[in-house]
């Protein structure tokens, strides 16, 4: 039984994320998301009380994702991990499924919507301070000079947001792998002892 509820679960999320990565969260009603899942809108509603419901799960789906790439990255430097967790960031968008309109539509939405606002920043929020850590780490263990951590995090995020932006709207311009790469670099040259 817990086993089919997981799996009914499962296919509202994914029916959710198509809809939503396809038409925006505004055109994409319950009904729609129940029809493509192939449920009622009763077991839609006993699992999420709402379309904005699922909205979240999703977006804290993909930041657990997020969060295990990161994790993943960890290297005995952090010059190491930084330059590791700029070459994952391709494979961070395509933790959303493919769909990069997604990630769009959870900043479109955030703008919006308190809840989806609160549900979004607090995570922002712990990445700058993930980075903010992580670069304290780095002046700790002598690879960078003392700066600002608060400034470098802001900068690292930025760098990662600005190539997520980037690659959604030219996404066959360039290699994107080795543009976060080279970019870290260049932001590392500034952070080096």
């Amino acid at each position: 039984m817990q086993a089919r509820s997981e799996e009914t679960r499962h296919h509202i999320l994914e029916a959710a994320l198509r809809r939503f990565a396809n038409y925006g969260y505004n055109a994409a009603s319950v009904d729609d998301i129940c029809a493509d899942a192939g449920v009622s809108k009763g077991a839609f509603y006993h699992h999420f009380p709402s379309k904005q419901a699922v909205f979240i799960a999703l977006l804290e789906g993909w930041l657990t994702s997020v969060d295990a790439s990161l994790e993943a990255a960890r290297q005995p430097t952090v010059p190491a991990t930084l330059i590791g967790m700029a070459e994952m960031l391709p494979d961070i968008l395509v933790a959303a499924d493919g769909n990069l309109p997604m990630f769009l539509e959870f900043w479109l939405q955030a703008s919006r919507d308190e809840t989806i606002w609160a549900a979004t920043i607090a995570p922002y929020q712990r990445y700058q301070k993930f980075f903010a850590a992580l670069v304290e780490e780095g002046i700790a263990e002598g690879s960078f000079k003392a700066v600002d951590t608060q400034a470098a995090a802001q900068m690292i995020v930025s760098l990662a947001v600005g190539t997520f932006l980037q690659a959604m709207l030219a996404p066959e311009s360039t290699n994107w792998r080795k543009t976060a790469q080279e970019s870290m670099q260049i932001l590392m040259k500034g952070l080096a002892v």
